[in-house]
């Protein structure tokens, strides 16, 4: 993918076809996760490839993946959102679409300039990136079939587990096709045999692997941790779920926001102040599933008092509560998306414009009563 991304990308509009790439697939799989650790990846590393800021494309990459899973019917969020406002999913989509389309292309028009105006490498330096690549590995297009074989199981909601089981067996199984000279680097051997292949794979999967070649920017790229390098990630989802867990079951988390629901006098206020409960709870319980659940049970009756429908309450914990995870270095979507993707999320935050929209526009739309449906 890097190798024909480079030939098809025009430097100048990269990060505006990154954002819409990762939109259309993470609309299609309803899993911004799976775009950034498919698509995601290989945009990457086209990106820093171009002499692109790394912060700058991973942030037109999140901004992509999390419109496409806002979006999405499939997505877990979405569903999430409408269950805990008792709203119809698709009454909630179609309400999303007022704050979200309109963040989505202010976003994208952020990239577009920051396009034209940013220094990428030049055509020579590419040549040798390429022919870096090219010289290293047997690249044809039959290699398209594992990515597309794991987005087409994620379209047809297959479990996690056979998913990526399906594309660790057909990633291996190409490798050992197509790149059997990769396997004899890897496993410093120099015959092949069902041993050498087997070392050489398990080591592709579990541990650290530097495939070298001639250009060191390439070399850069051509390095995996593996399933150790995402260690320390999994111990910090574990921790932020079980104290988010505990901070629930204690209703400690009732306690600290009950006197702000007294603040929220008009709609405008409710949706503010619904808003930031929801990003008040990714910074505190650093898990993006219980900053939608314990916000949506919390205001479910304020909003009806209100007289307004669920469907403001859904939209207002999508837009607040879905996005910002992603920002919060210690949250679940924060900790997993920047070891993914290798940039901190600190640096990527900047830039990932239409997390940082959204909330501020359906704050907007609650003051200035645009687009508020209002219960019969």
């Amino acid at each position: 993918m890097i190798f024909y991304g480079l030939q098809i990308l025009n430097p100048e509009y990269f990060l505006i076809a990154s954002s819409v790439i990762c939109a259309i697939v993470s609309l299609a799989s309803g899993s911004s996760w799976s775009t950034i650790a498919t698509v995601g990846i290989a945009l990457i590393g086209i990106g820093q490839v171009l002499g692109i800021s790394e912060g700058l494309i991973a942030g037109s990459i999140i901004s992509g993946a999390y419109f496409g899973d806002k979006m999405s019917p499939l997505s877990d969020t979405t569903n999430l959102a409408a269950a805990m406002s008792s709203s119809d999913l698709f009454s909630h989509i179609k309400y999303m679409m007022y704050t979200t389309v309109p963040s989505f292309g202010i976003t994208l028009i952020i990239f577009f300039f920051i396009g034209l105006n940013i220094e990428t490498t030049t055509n020579q330096n590419i040549d040798d990136l390429l022919f870096a690549l090219n010289s290293k590995f047997q690249l044809n297009y039959w290699l398209f079939t594992v990515p597309l074989a794991v987005v087409v199981l994620i379209i047809k909601k297959t479990p996690a587990i056979p998913a990526l089981l399906s594309g660790i067996l057909l990633g291996a199984l190409f490798a050992i096709i197509f790149q059997p000279q990769i396997i004899l680097e890897i496993s410093q051997t120099n015959s092949l045999n069902f041993g050498v292949y087997y070392n050489a794979i398990m080591n592709a999967i579990s541990s650290d692997i530097q495939i070298n070649t001639d250009n060191q920017l390439m070399n850069n790229l051509l390095n995996s941790g593996g399933m150790k390098g995402m260690m320390s990630t999994i111990w910090l989802v574990i921790c932020a779920m079980s104290f988010g867990g505990a901070m629930q079951a204690t209703k400690l988390l009732n306690r600290i926001s009950e006197p702000i629901i007294n603040y929220a006098k008009s709609t405008g206020s409710l949706i503010a102040t619904t808003s930031g409960t929801c990003i008040f709870f990714n910074l505190t319980t650093a898990d993006q599933y219980l900053s939608i659940v314990v916000p949506g049970k919390m205001f479910e009756d304020s909003f009806k008092k209100k007289g307004l429908a669920p469907e403001n309450l859904s939209r207002t914990l999508e837009d607040s509560g879905t996005v910002t995870s992603v920002l919060i270095p210690w949250n679940t979507c924060g900790a997993a998306q920047s070891a993914v993707l290798g940039v901190a999320t600190l640096t990527y935050l900047p830039f990932c414009f239409f997390n940082l929209i959204s909330p501020i526009m359906t704050i907007i739309f609650g003051y200035i009563k645009f687009k508020i449906k209002r219960i019969n």
